[in-house]
């Protein structure tokens, strides 16, 4: 099968199938989408080395006594080890031999086909087409910040950082009722965030105030700088970037204010399906390119063009 491959350069490999192991599954894979981590990946991210992606839908092509077989589905993307003291007490996701798909330890979805575990997947229903379930997996991280951190209708937000996932975050968080200002470097993806109730700015031209929540997801330690500076005290700051650059944070400025700062990761596939089935979500806005796996090299390239929201690579095999 080809497969979009990192060891410290991507490269496109014919690679074998994989095999499932007990209690998982073989997925070919249909589209997989390429996000800000994939991109920290090829900066050294978790020093990750196989097949990368992990944002994806596909359908279940085995085993075939699999009660999955033919089934669509999107998967949860951290496999715990099922022993450890964390998996014991349902903390999968933060399991100690923690592997990740196409992060850390595991080859991801940008290939012809994966495996995964049956209890990671999330089947999708008909109507959802796969342009649309590509994103369940980051949409679901956009509504962890509703976990991470309860916002009350009449909370003030802000989210910082403009990219596909900062937009998620502002649109979920805008279907709580939140009053939420996103700031920005690009007017045309702020101009994506205004139609969904969202008060969008330039980052230089942001009112003054402070907010009781700011969540960072822009992808750089100066989003983080920024959100500190902007969160009332005692608010919180939710920190959604994932990336390979080091923040030299000021015990200060957390202590002397006594603002909460939470991380935030993956989130519920239950509730991501369910919005982009309703349609109280559509992601199409956000979709910049879709190539060929066969291209997969020029979709990392054109990925990491500023600027560019979502890029994604179609899987499936070709004649």
């Amino acid at each position: 099968m080809l497969a979009l491959f990192f060891d410290a350069q991507p490269t496109l490999k014919d690679l074998p199938r994989p095999e499932p192991g007990p209690g998982e599954v073989l997925v070919r894979v249909h589209l997989a989408g390429i996000c800000g981590t994939d991109l920290q990946v090829l900066k050294g991210y978790h020093s990750f080395k196989g097949i990368m992606g992990h944002e994806f839908v596909g359908e279940v092509a085995g085993p075939e006594d699999s009660p999955w077989l033919g089934q669509r589905v999107a998967g949860e993307i951290t496999i715990g080890c099922g022993v450890c003291d964390h998996c014991r007490r349902g903390l999968a996701g933060h399991c100690r031999q923690r592997r990740v798909l196409g992060l850390k330890d595991r080859d991801g979805a940008f290939a012809h086909y994966l495996t995964l575990p049956t209890a990671n997947l999330h089947a999708v229903d008909p109507e959802i087409p796969d342009i649309f379930a590509v994103f369940t997996e980051p949409l679901a991280a956009a509504l962890r910040v509703l976990e991470a951190a309860p916002v009350s209708p009449s909370a003030r937000v802000l989210v910082v950082g403009d990219g596909s996932l900062g937009l998620q975050i502002s649109w979920v968080l805008a279907l709580n009722g939140a009053d939420v200002h996103l700031a920005g470097h690009h007017p045309e993806h702020l101009a994506l965030a205004r139609p969904r109730g969202v008060d969008a700015f330039l980052s230089a031209d942001l009112p003054a105030g402070d907010y009781d929540i700011v969540v960072e997801a822009s992808g750089s330690p100066s989003g983080l700088e920024l959100a500190l500076t902007r969160v009332r005290p005692q608010g919180t700051v939710v920190l959604k970037s994932t990336y390979v650059d080091r923040y030299p944070l000021d015990p200060a400025v957390l202590v002397v204010p006594e603002v909460n700062l939470v991380g935030c990761r993956c989130g519920p596939f239950a509730g991501a399906l369910r919005l982009l089935r309703d349609g109280r979500v559509d992601p199409r806005p956000l979709i910049n390119r879709t190539l060929p796996l066969a291209r997969g090299l020029e979709a990392l390239t054109r990925a990491q063009r500023p600027g560019v929201l979502k890029v994604l690579i179609d899987c499936r095999e070709t004649d």
